[in-house]
């Protein structure tokens, strides 16, 4: 890097640090933060002497499961931009929201969920889907069930609605709880180690870690707060399969299966948010699936089997392979159809519509995202990463001498790595720390996990995970010198 772009970044980086508010960040924080040049592949380039090439092991936060810079995706939004970039979505309609509605009901493969509605991001998603399940009932004539039942521990974005369905204790918005609208928590299921419904090379059974005690627990938790607050429930909501932003906690199969049992005999809607687990990140295309492939493994009869769907699924992040913001709620025709019934005090309008809505180039994004998803490469990938994550990640760590001394537990599914410890990371020894290995990650809480790109090579996805394995040793034998 010459002298005059040296200085350039370096005025740029103290305007950014004076100026612009980072995620769960401080205006104070001394937090680093690495300004990216370009992006190809997996891989980040960051404007320091030697434009660093880092291994991104984050998915840009779940979202760029094709990698930066893919070729057809690119070329899909160039082309689109030539067309039309945006154009208001009422009373007008475009082709690319038409195929867009078309694939997404496609891939999702399931006959009762028919209506599609498009928002901007994973909370506002979360807030349409309440805004349904209320309407629902208001539809129905049941203004009494307001109240949402929700697992502790689950995180379903930053805005007012989303917030006040995520853990009010445990959550990071626990600070706001006086201010939200008080909704109904039960016990969260208990954590498993890894589920096995995608790869066929992981050795382990379903039953292998499953608490049947505690999940029972956990059921009779849902089942007995249900029965006392039927007349007031609207809906469920929770995050199938893997808790995410709340604690990164897989849980088994078997606990939706009930839950779909208990939420059938009262009558209560379900409400699935799949923003970080959809398309294909848990080995499955969405999470929820898990419960069919798990009775199908078992050996569950056909005639006993439970169809585990949501009446309403959130979707968001990798719906456009991570280029635009976008998501979608997708309701079944029970929901819509109530919702859109005339003689109700809207006459059958769903209230919400936001000024970006179906955004073409978002549009165009997501269909291309999808094509490449549809052709089916992301299973053999995802099944790829989720059998080295369990060989590098699990296995590796689970016979250290990190267990039990730094390390809590481990947990493996699809195409994610969690590493749970027994305190609080430093995240800013992590930071400066992978640097020199060449990798990103952003470990939060006890957490050091990875998400990485499908597209991701199993060379740098061993770069990732000896990276990850340095640090926590290095992390551990720091603590030990300055304790």
């Amino acid at each position: 890097m010459n002298d005059e772009c040296e200085n350039d970044t370096k005025a740029l980086l103290g305007f950014d640090k004076e100026h612009i508010w980072h995620p769960y960040s401080s205006m104070n924080s001394d937090q680093i933060i690495l300004p990216v040049l370009r992006a190809s592949g997996c891989k980040l380039i960051v404007a320091d002497e030697q434009e660093t090439k880092l291994i991104d092991g984050m998915s840009s936060w779940w979202c760029m499961i094709h990698g930066y810079n893919d070729e057809r995706m690119n070329k899909a939004l160039k082309k689109q931009i030539d067309d039309f970039s945006h154009v208001m979505f009422g009373g007008l309609t475009h082709f690319p929201a038409i195929r867009l509605a078309k694939n997404l009901l496609k891939f999702i493969d399931h006959p009762e969920l028919d209506a599609v509605f498009f928002a901007d991001s994973g909370s506002v998603a979360v807030e349409v889907s309440l805004k349904m399940a209320l309407q629902y009932q208001f539809s129905l004539n049941c203004p009494k069930k307001k109240k949402f039942i929700s697992v502790r521990r689950g995180y379903h974005g930053d805005t007012i609605g989303a917030m006040s369905v995520c853990d009010p204790i445990n959550s990071m918005h626990s600070l706001y709880g006086d201010y939200l609208p008080q909704n109904i928590f039960v016990d969260a299921p208990p954590v498993v180690d890894t589920l096995c419904t995608s790869s066929l090379h992981v050795s382990l059974q379903f039953d292998d870690n499953y608490d049947e005690e505690n999940n029972r627990k956990a059921i009779q938790d849902m089942e007995d707060t249900m029965r006392t607050y039927r007349d007031e429930v609207c809906a469920v909501i929770l995050e199938p399969i893997l808790q995410g932003a709340g604690g990164m906690r897989l849980y088994h199969p078997k606990y939706l299966v009930e839950l779909k049992k208990l939420c059938l005999a009262f009558d209560i809607p379900l409400i699935f948010d799949e923003i970080a687990t959809g398309f294909g990140r848990t080995g499955q295309a969405f999470a929820f699936k898990h419960c069919d492939v798990y009775q199908k493994m078992i050996g569950t009869p056909l005639s006993e089997r439970v169809d585990v769907f949501p009446d309403i699924l959130c979707v968001g992040k990798a719906l456009t392979g991570g280029y635009m913001t976008m998501s979608a709620v997708i309701a079944t025709k029970r929901i819509a159809n109530v919702i859109s019934a005339k003689g109700t005090a809207t006459n059958g309008t769903f209230m919400h519509g936001p000024t970006f809505m179906a955004n073409p180039l978002a549009c165009a994004a997501a269909n291309e995202s999808l094509n490449i998803i549809m052709e089916g490469s992301w299973k053999r990938m995802v099944d790829r990463i989720e059998m080295q994550l369990y060989k590098e990640i699990y296995v590796e760590l689970r016979n250290s001498d990190l267990y039990g001394k730094l390390i809590n537990s481990l947990r493996i599914v699809g195409a994610i790595g969690v590493i749970e410890l027994l305190e609080p990371v430093d995240a800013t020894f992590f930071q400066i720390n992978q640097i020199n290995k060449g990798i990103f990650i952003r470990p939060f809480g006890k957490l050091v996990y990875i998400m990485p790109p499908y597209i991701i090579s199993k060379e740098e996805l061993t770069i990732l995970t000896t990276g990850i394995k340095q640090l926590l040793s290095e992390w551990n034998t720091y603590k030990l010198e300055n304790n």
